[in-house]
């Protein structure tokens, strides 16, 4: 279950406990202006970098860490993950992010790992017995390769992480009511996923059935966390779109937006 905290407005799951701090922005309780009311957490968005590290400063106060901690994805819509540690801490806000990477994971606390969207769907992911989280950005393409299977297969590789310890999180992201695709969207889904995909992915109906489709891009994920072996999931039930008000939506607004953050860090 997921919970609402303010000022800055943010969501917590209940699903991720321990020694870790987490949470999933929403637009309300930053300082930014005009179009990008007001949390912005994108720093190439078009805001003052005052404005987003104030932001950065709010939400961290809020949520237990600094912005001088973070370090943040390149997100281009692949399956790229990698690992990242303390050395690393400023990349995005202070300095360029340099490698592609959709994906963020560490076992060095004191690492908040921070993942961007305004439509597509973010995962936090925790692994209580082994210290080791990481922050995902899944678009429908890097739904379709499986980018959340590929984090959790990482960490395994790395830190000995077993899925079914882990607890992942997936955040406000658009809904299934108002991800309208054309068929490409729902054949990348089953050539991925086989039939265990169909039932994430609603057909128009009327004169656009056969042609549109209403993906669920948050249970998509979740069946890929489930192959992986992940059995704790708590998922949103916010659609980022039927909110704009309180969530940057890039189909309501289109470039005129923000960014939301979704952000977990080990304690220190």
């Amino acid at each position: 279950m997921f919970q609402t905290h303010n000022p800055p407005e943010y969501l917590t799951s209940d699903f991720i406990t321990g020694n870790v701090v987490h949470c999933f922005s929403t637009r309300r309780g930053g300082v930014s202006t005009g179009y990008l009311s007001s949390l912005n957490l994108g720093i190439h968005r078009g805001d003052d970098w005052s404005n987003v590290y104030e932001n950065y400063r709010r939400l961290g106060e809020a949520v237990g860490f600094l912005p001088e901690q973070t370090v943040f994805t390149r997100q281009t819509h692949t399956d790229a993950v990698a690992r990242v540690g303390a050395a690393d801490c400023g990349v995005g806000l202070f300095r360029e992010v340099e490698p592609e990477r959709d994906g963020i994971y560490t076992n060095e606390p004191g690492v908040a790992l921070v993942c961007f969207s305004a439509d597509c769907t973010p995962i936090l992911l925790h692994d209580p017995v082994r210290h080791a989280v990481a922050a995902i950005h899944a678009g429908w393409r890097g739904t379709a390769l499986g980018i959340a299977l590929r984090c959790v297969e990482a960490m395994h590789r790395d830190f000995g992480t077993e899925p079914a310890d882990v607890q992942a999180a997936i955040g406000p992201c658009i809904g299934p009511c108002c991800f309208e695709t054309d068929r490409n969207v729902p054949e990348a889904m089953l050539a991925a996923l086989g039939s265990e995909a169909e039932p994430f992915l609603h057909p128009a109906q009327g004169d656009a059935a056969g042609e549109k489709f209403f993906p669920d891009l948050k249970q998509l994920n979740a069946l890929w966390l489930r192959r992986a072996g992940v059995r704790r999931i708590d998922v949103s039930c916010d659609c980022t779109r039927c909110q704009p008000e309180r969530f940057w939506s890039h189909r309501v607004t289109g470039q005129a937006r923000g960014s939301l953050a979704a952000v977990i860090m080990l304690r220190q």
